[in-house]
């Protein structure tokens, strides 16, 4: 009788455990099922938000309609004060070739640009806004074009402003009163879209040619220049077009440098090929009225490929 009643406890003790065992076991997979649903959620949230930032953000040079400052009350203020409520037009240069000193440059450029206001006729000059490029006004030195060599001079970089000035220009369909291109091409807009400066002797200028006064507003973020003009009347849809009139070859020139390893190599400048190209603007009124715009020809010599290899 004994031996039958400890046997019962035990076999109480067994399905407790059991029941105890199984009740943990359940707890530990709702646990783990409602941890897995979070990280699901989280993982789908952070690739949605990934989503929307890879769609805000123009991987190439273009024309945008969204800014970084559209919500911005200094922006907003502008606006307001100078009655300049509606988007002309905008674009975005993209280059992924900044030096940290080339940046510096462009982000005084822009940022003394921003917030500049055009009366009707009256005609923009970046040189006399933004220059002189000198060290005194904190800009460093930065990578320009100079008789067909790469050199370092003081505001370098700032080509991309005025590139990014030509562009916005264009597309707001305002007149180019000086315009230059590089003597070789730049990576960062195609053939007969780049503008050059240097102060002094190279200018770019454009017109205010709308019946209201109009706002520039800029901002670098990242590796990015943004660009809008603001007045009273969206511009017409205008569309680039460039005819390659003839091309040369680039070439490829190798240094020699006693710290690389033999075979080892190291692409110091990526080149690219000569072209004259023809440039013509169509512009579509709201009619569907096409009317062309010739722009003329721009030369560019080729950009050698600069190669450093060890000996």
């Amino acid at each position: 009788m004994r031996r039958k009643t400890y046997f019962l406890l035990a076999l109480l003790l067994l399905s407790s455990m059991l029941l105890i065992s199984c009740s943990s076991e359940n707890a530990n997979v709702e646990q783990e099922d409602s941890l897995s649903a979070e990280e699901k959620d989280t993982k789908e949230t952070d690739e949605m938000v990934e989503e929307e930032e890879e769609v805000a953000l123009p991987e190439e040079s273009q024309q945008v309609t969204e800014f970084p400052w559209d919500e911005d009350e200094d922006f907003k203020a502008a606006l307001e004060e100078n009655d300049t409520d509606v988007l002309i037009a905008g674009f975005a240069t993209v280059s992924n070739d900044y030096t940290d000193d080339e940046r510096e440059n462009i982000a005084i450029a822009s940022s003394t640009i921003s917030g500049t206001v055009l009366q009707p006729g009256e005609v923009f000059s970046q040189n006399e806004i933004a220059g002189p490029y000198t060290e005194e006004k904190g800009y460093k030195e930065g990578e320009g074009y100079v008789g067909g060599e790469i050199v370092l001079d003081f505001g370098g970089g700032v080509c991309n402003v005025a590139t990014t000035l030509y562009n916005t220009s264009i597309v707001s369909d305002l007149e180019i009163v000086e315009r230059y291109n590089h003597s070789m091409p730049v990576p960062y807009v195609p053939y007969g879209q780049d503008a050059a400066v240097a102060y002094g002797y190279k200018d770019f200028k454009f017109k205010n040619n709308t019946d209201n006064p109009m706002l520039i507003w800029t901002e670098l973020v990242d590796n990015i220049l943004y660009m809008g003009f603001y007045g009273k009347e969206e511009a017409p849809e205008i569309t680039w077009e460039h005819e390659t009139l003839s091309e040369t070859e680039t070439t490829t020139e190798y240094r020699i440098n006693s710290e690389l390893s033999e075979g080892e190599e190291n692409v110091l400048v990526d080149g690219m090929d000569g072209k004259v190209v023809e440039s013509i603007l169509k512009v579509k009124d709201e009619d569907g009225e096409e009317k062309i715009i010739e722009l003329g020809e721009s030369a560019y010599n080729p950009k050698i490929n600069l190669i450093e290899k060890g000996e």
